[in-house]
């Protein structure tokens, strides 16, 4: 390949449609990505994604098109630009719904901001009554309302929808490579003319790490939606300790491996009468207290569940800690920090023992301890 062959490959029509049709097999896998979510979780940010990706599909479809075509007219430019400045809107917007209901003040806001777009739209068609100058002039001109306001779109975005959501990594580079792809058309468009071969390669290149880093967010989404549900099927929602399924499951398999285990079984004492004098919600705090405590004396240790109600149990398989000492240490750090105190039980494992006894050995020296004074520890015997 001479070179002049290289370079209307690389500059020329071939390499526009080349570039904008691998962006494209990208917007549709993000796409699709998109649609997979919000036909399993129904959620409006996933359908507002599915909208934006589907206008920018549509946007990079008229550029293909183009590619053959560059002399556009003044209605094509003005639904390119339209379609890139809506495309950037809802996918701002998508992304925000992904991580925050839809409140009516929000609703407001993004209303505000659909308003504000179709007044930079009409700013198009009203350029030749506000400006006297040559038709060379007028055209250049005409666009750049809808091109500012897309700078300011992207001051916004970083001002009012980045703290609000996660993945603020990602969002920020996001607005980061859009900012440098606008900046670079604006140059390439009022400074060089369009006469600039590696500019106008490097404005249709640069829209890809975009792109890349929107479908990473996606994807990413995926993997945080699975950790939840993943996270919510193994520990109890108030307290966030292991549930009992799981908590016995771990213990079973401890036993099975002939690890060093032994067991505390906590009780909080008189919850009952705490609920009934000072309500259910004091009863809620009071269970997360405990519940905070019990997993920082125990995560080097072992791991900690709740049982039920107001019953807590641990698993200890370090065997250099001492049950005795790890549940005088929650018990005296209960009865300092909060306004109730726990009865705790502990067993340890011998040969022969299953899990479900040594539960219940944990438990009913917990029991023991309550029927003899409360706010003790007491070891199986």
């Amino acid at each position: 390949m001479d070179r002049d062959s290289f370079s209307q490959s690389l500059f020329g029509p071939p390499g526009t449609l080349w570039i904008h049709s691998m962006l494209t097999v990208i917007i549709v896998m993000t796409m699709l990505l998109s649609i997979r979510l919000l036909l399993s979780r129904r959620k409006i940010g996933y359908f507002s994604m599915v909208v934006a990706l589907g206008i920018t599909l549509a946007q990079y479809m008229q550029l293909i098109g183009r590619a053959w075509a560059p002399e556009a007219g003044d209605v094509q430019t003005f639904i390119e630009l339209t379609l890139k400045v809506l495309a950037f809107v809802m996918i701002n917007i998508g992304i925000f719904q992904l991580y925050n209901p839809t409140r009516k003040r929000d609703s407001a806001v993004m209303i505000l901001f659909f308003l504000l777009t179709a007044a930079a739209c009409s700013t198009y068609w009203l350029a030749p009554y506000w400006l006297e100058s040559s038709g060379v002039q007028t055209k250049l001109l005409r666009p750049l309302g809808l091109e500012l306001y897309l700078f300011l779109l992207l001051f916004v975005s970083f001002l009012l929808i980045n703290p609000r959501i996660g993945q603020n990594g990602k969002y920020q580079a996001m607005l980061t490579v859009y900012f440098i792809t606008h900046t670079l058309h604006m140059a390439n468009l009022y400074i060089f003319d369009n006469r600039q071969p590696f500019l106008n390669l490097l404005e249709q290149i640069v829209p890809f790490v975009f792109h890349i880093i929107l479908f990473l967010f996606i994807f990413e989404r995926i993997i945080e939606i699975m950790q939840a549900i993943y996270t919510s099927s193994i520990t109890d929602g108030l307290t966030k300790l292991y549930n009992r399924k799981y908590f016995h499951g771990r213990l079973t398999q401890a036993i099975q491996q002939r690890l060093p285990v032994s067991v505390i079984f906590s009780d909080i004492d008189n919850f009952k009468k705490l609920n009934d004098t000072k309500g259910h919600h004091m009863g809620d705090q009071v269970l997360k207290q405990v519940a905070q405590i019990v997993k920082e004396e125990t995560e080097d240790t072992g791991i900690c569940g709740r049982y039920g109600g107001e019953e807590m149990v641990v698993m200890i398989i370090d065997a250099s800690t001492a049950p005795d000492e790890l549940a005088e240490r929650i018990r005296a750090r209960v009865e300092s920090e909060t306004i109730v105190t726990v009865s705790m039980g502990h067993s340890k494992l011998k040969k022969g023992i299953g899990p479900d006894e040594l539960v219940k050995q944990a438990d009913e020296a917990m029991y023991k301890a309550k029927t003899t004074g409360k706010n003790k520890v007491v070891g199986w015997s």
